[in-house]
C-alpha cells in the first residue's frame, strides 16, 4: 500500500513539475500579450477541452491583468471560476476550492450578483464529490436564489437530481431531472447529455434496466456529438457497472476498459478510481481473489490520494478563513458606518442650533407682522360680512337658474354600453397611448359626457380604471407568452399603452395585487 501511495505521489509530482516547466515557458513567451488576448486564448482552449493549455493562459491572465474597472472585475471573476473548474476536472479539489473562494471574494466586493450562482454551484460540485450531499444540496439551492440563464438553471436542476439519487430519494430526483430535461429539450442545451445520464441512473436505481441501458447509450452518443470528454468517460464507466449488475461480465469489462483508457489519458482520476472498484468486483465474482485484491488496492490508493481526509480538512479550513475574513470586513464596515453616524449627529446638532436661532428671529418678525395685520383683520371682517349678505340676496333672486343633469334611459345606456365593450375588445386600438375617452366617444358616435355616465352607472368605475383593466389583461397575456423572455417590463408597458413604467406598475399592482416584476418572475418559474 505504501509503495502504491508513493507511486501516485511521484506521478503527481512529475506532472506538476512538467506543468510548471510548461507554464514557465509560456510565461516568458506570452506574458507580454494583452490581457484580453490571454483571456480569449484561455477560453478557446477551455471550450476545446485543452485544459492544460487553458490553465496556463488563465494563470497568466489572473497574475497580470489589471482590475481597475467593473468590466475588468467581471472578467477576473470569470477567469478565477474557470480556473477552479479546470482543477476540479483534474481532481485537485483543494486548489479548485481556493480559486472559488477568490472568485467569491471579488464577486462580493464588486457586488456581481449575477455570477454568484455559478460559483455556488461549483462549491456544491466539490462537496458532492466528497459525498457531503447535504452540504452540496445546500449550495445548489443557494445558487437557485440568484438570477441565471437557462443553461445555469438546467445545470442546477440536474445537480439537485443527482444529489437526490445518491440518497435514494427517487421521487425527488425524478422531479428535478424531468424539469431539467424539459428545459434542455426546449433550448437544445449541450447539458442534455448529463441530464440523460442521470435519468439512466434513476432507472438503474429503480432496477428498470432496459430504460437504464437506453438512456446511458443515448447520453454517450450526445457526449460524443458535443465532444464532452468527462461525460463520455463517465457514461462508459456507468455502462460497465450496469452490465456487471445484470451479470454480463464480458460487456462490463469492455466498457470499463474503454473508460479507463480515456480516464488515464485525460487525468480523470475520480472515474479511474471508481473503475478499479468495479474491476475488483468483477474479478471477485469470477473467483479470482488475487486479481480482485490488486484492483481494490489500486482503487483504495487512488481514492485516498484524491479524496483523503486531509484535503477535505484543508477545504474546511479555507471555508473557515473565508467566513472569518467576511466577518472582519463586516465589522470594519460597521465601524465606518458608526463613524459616519457620529459625524452626522454632530452636524445635526449644529443645524439644530442654527435652526433655533432662525426660528427665534422669525418669531419676533412674525409677532410684529401679526400685530399689524390684527388691525387690518377688523376692517376685513366687516367687509366680509357685507359680502355674505350680498351673496344671500343673489341666491334668493328668481333669476337664478338650476343646471339640469342629463339622464340616459336604460335602453340608451344598454345600447351605448354594447358599443363601448365592442371597441374595448379591439386590443391595438385601446393599447394606443393616444387612446382617450374622447376618442372612444367619437368611435361609438356619442359624446364625452354620455360615455363617462354609462361607464360610471353600469360598471361603477371611472374611464381610467375601466381602460386599465383591459390593458393589464393584455400585459398578462404577453408575460405568459412562451417567448416572454424577449420582453422587458418597459417594453410591455409601452406596448399596452402606458407612457411610463411607474404608471404601469401602479395600475398592474392595483388590478392584480402583485408587481409586474413579481408576476413575470413567477410566470418564468412555471415555464
Amino acid at each position: 500500500m505504501y509503495r502504491r501511495k508513493m507511486f501516485f505521489l511521484i506521478t503527481f509530482m512529475a506532472f506538476s513539475v512538467a506543468l510548471q516547466a510548461q507554464e514557465s515557458e509560456f510565461f516568458s513567451k506570452y506574458r507580454h500579450l494583452p490581457s484580453q488576448q490571454l483571456l480569449d486564448s484561455a477560453d478557446y482552449y477551455f471550450l476545446n477541452n485543452s485544459n492544460d493549455t487553458a490553465l496556463i493562459y488563465y494563470t497568466l491572465f489572473v497574475n497580470t491583468a489589471p482590475v481597475k474597472s467593473v468590466e475588468q472585475e467581471k472578467k477576473m471573476v470569470e477567469a478565477l471560476n474557470k480556473t477552479a473548474v479546470i482543477y476540479y476536472y483534474m481532481s485537485d479539489y483543494r486548489t479548485s476550492y481556493d480559486f472559488l473562494i477568490k472568485a467569491l471574494f471579488l464577486c462580493e466586493k464588486a457586488d456581481h450578483i449575477s455570477y454568484m450562482s455559478k460559483i455556488y454551484a461549483n462549491f456544491g460540485n466539490i462537496y458532492y464529490r466528497f459525498h457531503k450531499f447535504d452540504i452540496a444540496k445546500e449550495y445548489y439551492s443557494k445558487a437557485l436564489d440568484f438570477p441565471q440563464d437557462t443553461t445555469a438553471l438546467v445545470l442546477l436542476l440536474n445537480n439537485l437530481g443527482a444529489v437526490e439519487l445518491e440518497v435514494n430519494s427517487y421521487d425527488s430526483a425524478a422531479y428535478f431531472l424531468f424539469k431539467a430535461l424539459s428545459f434542455s429539450k426546449r433550448h437544445d442545451d449541450f447539458l442534455l447529455s448529463s441530464v440523460i445520464n442521470n435519468m439512466a441512473s434513476l432507472y438503474r436505481g429503480k432496477q428498470v434496466y432496459d430504460s437504464a441501458f437506453y438512456y446511458y447509450r443515448l447520453s454517450l452518443s450526445m457526449a460524443q456529438d458535443y465532444d464532452q470528454l468527462e461525460e463520455k468517460v463517465e457514461n462508459l464507466s456507468n455502462l460497465g457497472e450496469l452490465f456487471f449488475e445484470v451479470n454480463e461480465r464480458d460487456s462490463a469489462l469492455f466498457y470499463i476498459e474503454l473508460s479507463n483508457v480515456l480516464a488515464r489519458k485525460h487525468g480523470f482520476l475520480r472515474v479511474l478510481a471508481e473503475n478499479y472498484l468495479t474491476l475488483s468486483k468483477i474479478e471477485e465474482a469470477k473467483g479470482d481473489a488475487t486479481a480482485a485484491f490488486e484492483y481494490y488496492k489500486k482503487y483504495a490508493t487512488l481514492s485516498d490520494s484524491v479524496f483523503n481526509s486531509e484535503k477535505f480538512g484543508d477545504i474546511h479550513q479555507l471555508q473557515r478563513l473565508y467566513e472569518v475574513s467576511k466577518t472582519n470586513r463586516q465589522i470594519e464596515q460597521l465601524i465606518v458606518e458608526q463613524q459616519i453616524k457620529e459625524r452626522t449627529i454632530y452636524y445635526q446638532k449644529i443645524a439644530q442650533y442654527a435652526t433655533l436661532s432662525a426660528l427665534l428671529l422669525v418669531s419676533v418678525v412674525t409677532l410684529f407682522i401679526f400685530l399689524q395685520k390684527r388691525k387690518l383683520n377688523i376692517a376685513y371682517k366687516a367687509l366680509f360680512e357685507k359680502n355674505i349678505k350680498i351673496i344671500d340676496l343673489q341666491k334668493k333672486s328668481p333669476e337664478k337658474q338650476q343646471e339640469k343633469k342629463i339622464i340616459l334611459t336604460d335602453d340608451m345606456q344598454g345600447g351605448l354600453m354594447d358599443k363601448i365593450l365592442t371597441i374595448m375588445e379591439d386590443t391595438p386600438v385601446i393599447c394606443d397611448t393616444s387612446f382617450s375617452i374622447n376618442k372612444l366617444a367619437t368611435m361609438v358616435q356619442s359624446n364625452h359626457t354620455y360615455v363617462s355616465q354609462v361607464i360610471n352607472n353600469v360598471l361603477k368605475k371611472n374611464f381610467r380604471s375601466f381602460l386599465n383593466t383591459y390593458r393589464i389583461e393584455e400585459a398578462q397575456r404577453l408575460f405568459s407568452d412562451p417567448d416572454a423572455a424577449k420582453y422587458t417590463i418597459e417594453a410591455v408597458a409601452l406596448q399596452v399603452g402606458f407612457r411610463s413604467r411607474s404608471s404601469f406598475r401602479d395600475a398592474f399592482k392595483e388590478i392584480t395585487g402583485v408587481s409586474p416584476h413579481f408576476y413575470l418572475k413567477e410566470v418564468r418559474k412555471q415555464g
